[in-house]
């Protein structure tokens, strides 16, 4: 899902959706560690998925100021 805003330059909503995707996975994957005592691989993770919510959260805040609007 892309959407165009008055400048007509595009930004990838779909991209921002697959970030939180990975941020979830990767949220559950460190907690898997956790359960398992995997301390440095749940770091990892929780690394992992902390920068992907933080690449949605970019995307959304640009699309935000760019005035985006969906439709639908």
């Amino acid at each position: 899902m892309s959407s165009t805003h008055e400048a007509g330059s595009q930004i990838d909503l779909s991209e921002a959706a697959r970030q939180l995707e990975m941020a979830a996975h990767d949220a559950r994957v460190a907690a898997s560690c956790i359960s398992l005592g995997d301390l440095d691989e749940a770091h990892t993770h929780a690394l992992l998925a902390r920068t992907a919510a933080d690449g949605a959260q970019n995307l959304l805040r640009a699309a935000i100021e760019a005035g985006v609007t969906l439709t639908g």
